[in-house]
Parts: structure tokens; sequence; C-alpha cells
């Protein structure tokens, strides 16, 4: 792949900033839509949810990367935050997607961000890109968020739906309330334990964006998550491995819905989501394990 200008909103979260500096490491162009006046030349003003993009900003882009939305585990689901998790999504990609179809030339690719979220709950059952969405507020957020992209898909632009689990990282997301705790040795399962997580490193998601841009064959849902999926409490003791510290504490499931209000359902719930088509088009995990992938996030 030769030098692009590249879209990038959603830059300072913690997959984006990641994502960020690897294009740019690699000589390409990044501009990064902002919810605030542009100050810089490589910046460009958007506002998600009152659906205003600078479109002359996205003109001679030849890819967007759109991973905007508030995050999942930042706030109780109040009713309010609720709104907030999907109207970020869904208006926010709406406007991206109108814009881009505005362009005389549309970007090459478009690829949105969404979640493994989608499946809901799958229990013990692996679940690819071809299974249906299943019910509850993350998967309806997920089906509106991906429908949202549509005006670019219509408008010819190659569209794909980076369908992310949950990144192994020590700077963001659930993994990064984990590791303290771990390292404290007050680690331990989350309710029985059973629930599959589908992980995925920081490296491998930065990677596996880079691959869909680049790979021509790609559209659709990529379930962006290492190959195989673990339980929760293989996951506690990998964290006991590589931290060495004891992983005694099992938090009840009832003390999680008290903490964690309607999130402990995503906490407990199971979802075993398979990379089918990132693995079917030649993508290489570097930290298809979890040991690896937590030993990776901790350097």
């Amino acid at each position: 792949m030769g030098r692009m200008r590249i879209a990038v909103t959603g830059s300072s979260g913690l997959i984006g900033s990641a994502l960020v500096r690897s294009l740019r490491s690699d000589g390409h162009e990044v501009v990064r839509l902002v919810r605030r006046p542009a100050r810089s030349g490589d910046e460009v003003e958007w506002q998600p949810k009152r659906q205003r993009v600078d479109a002359t900003g996205l003109v001679g882009c030849e890819a967007v990367v759109n991973l905007a939305g508030a995050g999942i585990g930042d706030h109780r689901w109040t009713e309010a935050y609720r709104k907030e998790i999907r109207d970020s999504r869904v208006l926010g990609t709406a406007a991206l997607a109108e814009a881009i179809a505005s362009l005389d030339t549309p970007p090459r690719v478009l690829v949105n961000g969404s979640a493994i979220g989608y499946y809901g709950d799958t229990g013990d059952h692996a679940v690819d890109e071809s299974a249906p969405p299943g019910s509850g507020f993350l998967p309806d957020v997920c089906v509106e968020w991906e429908e949202a992209a549509s005006p670019a898909e219509e408008a010819g632009v190659r569209t794909a739906f980076a369908r992310t689990g949950l990144v192994v990282a020590k700077e963001g997301g659930a993994w990064a309330r984990m590791i303290p705790l771990f390292k404290a040795g007050l680690g331990g399962r989350l309710g029985d334990g059973h629930q599959y997580w589908s992980y995925v490193s920081l490296h491998d998601e930065v990677a596996a964006l880079r691959h869909i841009l680049d790979t021509e064959s790609l559209f659709g849902p990529v379930n962006c998550t290492a190959p195989d999926p673990l339980t929760n409490r293989e996951i506690t003791a990998a964290m006991g491995r590589v931290l060495r510290r004891p992983t005694l504490f099992a938090v009840p499931a009832v003390a999680l819905r008290t903490v964690l209000g309607d999130m402990a359902a995503d906490v407990l719930g199971s979802q075993r989501a398979v990379p089918r088509k990132l693995l079917d088009s030649g993508f290489s995990f570097a930290f298809p394990g979890i040991d690896a992938a937590i030993g990776a996030a901790l350097r």
C-alpha cells in the first residue's frame, strides 16, 4: 500500500490513538476528526451528535476509519447514558457516511467501528460473522450503528464493520481496570467464570484494522477477536500466571449486578466470537494466545 490520506474519528481513544501512531509511523497522512474547532492542518471539526461534518476536510482521503463513540464501561447505564452510547455512534456514523457520499470522489473504503456486542449472549456457541444479532440494548445499538453507514455503501464505498472484542491493553478499556486489581492480588473470576470472553491484543486490533483497509475482498462485518476465545475462568488463571499473583477472589454475580448495574450483563454474558473472515483473508495474529496478549499489554 502506498502513502495514503486517511481520516480517523475517535483518534483520542484507546484504539484510535494506537492506530494513528501506527499509520503515521509508516508515512501515511492522517486527518483527525475532532469535536472542537480544528487547531492544526491535520484536524477537521465535526459534531457527531449534531450530525455536522466539515466534508471539505475529507476531500482527498482514500480511507476513513470511524471509531467514535461514548465508552461502554465509563458510566452506569442510566437512561441518559444509554442515549449517549447510542447517539454518539449512530448519529455520528450517519453524518460521516452522508458526508462521504456527498464527495465528488469518495474514499475507497470506510472501516466503521462495531462490537461483538452485536451477537448478544451466545453461551458456549461459537459465532462467526454470519450469525444474526442478539437481543438487548447492545445488540440493538450495534445493528443501528452498522445500518447508519448505509449512505457510504450506497455510494459504492467498500464498507467494513470491525466488530471488536475485549481489547487487552493497560491504557484503557476493561483490561486497564483489571490489571491493577490482579497486580494487587485481588483479581479473580467474575460470577461462575464460565462465560466466554472474546479478547484481542491492542497490537492485533490495530493490525486487523490496517489489514481491512488494505484488503479489497473484506467488507461487511469482520470480527476483530483472537482466534480462540476463552472463559473468564481461563483468563483469570492466565492473569495470575503472567502477573505471578494469586487469583482467589471470585466476585459473585450478585455483587457485580449491584456495582455495575446493566453493565453486569456485559461482563457476565458469554460471547464466543471467532474471526472467520480475518483468518480466511490471510491475516495472522501476533499475539493469538491470552498469555502472550497480556504480556504484550504489560510491556
